[in-house]
């Protein structure tokens, strides 16, 4: 064999060497996009059995606590509707009974107002006689599994938590599609790897297709 015989032999050609640079591109992007969401794949994998199998985890719901104060009544003012003091009103309740999450509510009847924080777990509720200032608060604390129940769904999280969701649905995906992208590079394998692939997708169908009514 001639020099430039072997030189061909062992030199690959620019194709092969584009296709071999873009597998372990690939494979460098699934193992470490994997192993960034190493945490985001477990919790989204627990959550989803505890929102699928909420009997397992809930006992008896909590009695809500109730305490009793006042505000200032000329934030409650009769006949200011427009002009409630809603501000000064929402820093008085968190500095008295710190209250988790956000306020979800403030409603303004004739007689009274009524303030609704919630967050993930957590209902906080507020009721305040506009005649002179006096209120019960009511406060519900559902314990760990209705808080990461919650956060899965992004209820009442707020909207950074959203876009964590929705960074880490982008995450999932990534992990999915770069494993599915790798299946084209597994030469000896790849016939397998697509019967398996299609044959997953079409339980899921029919799965989607049969048992839900």
């Amino acid at each position: 064999m001639s020099g430039a015989q072997r030189q061909s032999h062992i030199t690959p050609s620019p194709a092969a060497e584009r296709k071999r640079r873009t597998a372990a591109l690939v494979r460098w992007l699934h193992l470490y996009v994997s192993v960034a969401s190493f945490a985001i794949v477990l919790f989204f994998a627990i959550t989803g059995i505890t929102l699928n199998h909420a009997e397992w985890f809930n006992g008896e719901p909590p009695a809500p606590r109730r305490v009793t104060g006042k505000v200032n009544e000329a934030w409650l003012s009769l006949g200011r509707d427009d002009g409630i003091a809603k501000l000064e009103i929402v820093e008085a309740l968190r500095r008295q009974h710190a209250p988790k999450g956000f306020v979800s509510e403030f409603r303004i009847e004739e007689t009274q107002c009524a303030v609704a924080f919630k967050g993930p777990g957590y209902v906080g509720e507020a009721t305040l006689n506009r005649k002179d200032g006096t209120y019960e608060f009511n406060e519900t604390r559902l314990g760990f599994v209705a808080v990461i129940n919650d956060l899965h769904k992004a209820r009442d999280s707020g909207a950074g938590w959203s876009l964590v969701v929705d960074i880490s649905a982008v995450v999932l995906a990534a992990v999915s599609l770069t494993g599915l992208a790798l299946i084209v590079f597994m030469k000896r394998k790849l016939a397998t790897a697509l019967k398996v692939t299609v044959a997953g997708t079409a339980l899921a169908l029919v799965a989607w297709y049969w048992l839900l009514p």
